[in-house]
């Protein structure tokens, strides 16, 4: 089974689970003549809502890519998990506008033995499939099963809740209603907000995480005849598709074919194991006794020298056209690049006098 199916799969299951939860609480409410569990199990219909937009999403983002999206319609997940994340939201809005009220003027519960029967399955069932659908998102990487696993989990501590402030009231008198449901409401509020913000950073495009960086750049670093990984750059068109770029250092004796086998080997890599179409760049280290190689490490203990330089690369002179570039990572402490960019070439121009100087500013792409 592909992650798709599996989605859509463990969609079902919350879209099942809620309409047998509703199927058990409209026949309770039918036979005990309560219009309130009948009302709860409508609820639970709504519930399944964030499962068909799941589904509904899963199924548009396999569609093939046609000429105005030739890196397919991945993204559209993101945006099932933003709608399923608005709801969230809204339900605790809701919810703590109901709790506030309750505050100000609290209601002395009633509860029958069928009543409780019903919230105690609820919790119950809630409990188990929202945790069973948000675990099965992480596992899947899916931010629409998250948050629909998250909002069933949610209407389970809501109910418990109720149920646990109806129990203080009873025996105690003290209504606690209100105040609880108001705190459940804000971690709500702040857990929808959170969810809110995975799939918009992925639309808007996010860094790279250091650990899958590190993985790349050692899986890179092992093929024969690279001596350095730089500049990667991945560019997130859903779960399944990315794209991107890296540089590597080669050593200058290597011939044009046997460069464009290294390449070749690391971009099928990159497919083949993370789904990656990757654009290989190649910077040539100056290898051997003459003025290239001697200039090259002269250039790099400059810029290395230097605290608010990170890394340095990229490095390229030719004597012929008399034009020497490196390029240089700067901390991210640095906020005048320019000026940096001068006080650098100022540096490295005496060592050639004669050909033009640039510093190209990099930037690093990974968290």
């Amino acid at each position: 089974m592909d992650r798709s199916q599996d989605i859509i799969r463990t969609s079902w299951i919350g879209i099942i689970a809620n309409v047998l939860l509703a199927g058990f609480k409209a026949a309770v409410g039918i036979l005990a003549s309560s219009v309130a569990i009948v009302m709860d199990a409508v609820n639970n219909l709504s519930d399944a809502l964030s499962s068909v937009i799941t589904i509904v999403g899963t199924k548009l983002s396999q569609r093939a890519p046609d000429r105005k999206h030739p890196f397919g319609f991945g993204r559209i997940e993101y945006f099932s998990a933003i709608i399923i994340a608005v709801i969230v939201l809204l339900a605790g809005i809701t919810s703590l506008i109901e709790s506030v009220k309750k505050i100000f003027d609290p209601t002395e519960p009633s509860y029958t033995t069928t009543t409780l029967v019903v919230i105690i399955v609820a919790i119950v069932v809630k409990l188990v499939l929202g945790q069973y659908v948000k675990r099965k998102g992480q596992q899947l990487k899916s931010d629409a099963l998250i948050a629909s696993g998250s909002d069933a989990l949610f209407d389970a501590v809501i109910t418990l809740t109720t149920l646990v402030s109806a129990g203080v009231m009873l025996l105690w008198g003290v209504s606690l209603d209100g105040i609880l449901g108001a705190l459940i409401s804000v971690v709500i509020i702040k857990a929808g907000i959170e969810m809110l913000a995975s799939p918009i950073n992925e639309l808007l495009g996010t860094s790279i995480s250091e650990e899958f960086a590190k993985q790349i750049q050692k899986e890179v670093s092992n093929y024969e005849g690279v001596h350095g990984v730089y500049d990667l750059i991945l560019h997130n068109y859903g779960p399944d598709v990315k794209i991107g770029s890296l540089h590597i250092n080669v050593y200058d004796t290597m011939t044009a074919h046997d460069i464009h086998g290294l390449t070749r080997k690391i971009s099928t890599c990159m497919f083949e194991k993370y789904g990656i179409i990757m654009t290989v760049g190649v910077y040539a280290i100056a290898t051997g006794d003459n003025k290239r190689a001697e200039l090259q490490t002269k250039v790099m203990q400059t810029l290395t020298a230097h605290k608010d330089i990170v890394q340095v690369h990229g490095f390229y002179y030719s004597e012929k056209h008399k034009y020497l570039s490196v390029d240089i990572i700067p901390d991210i402490s640095v906020r005048d690049e320019d000026a940096l960019v001068s006080q650098l070439t100022s540096e490295i121009q005496p060592l050639v006098p004669d050909a033009k100087v640039i510093v190209v500013v990099d930037h690093n792409y990974i968290e």
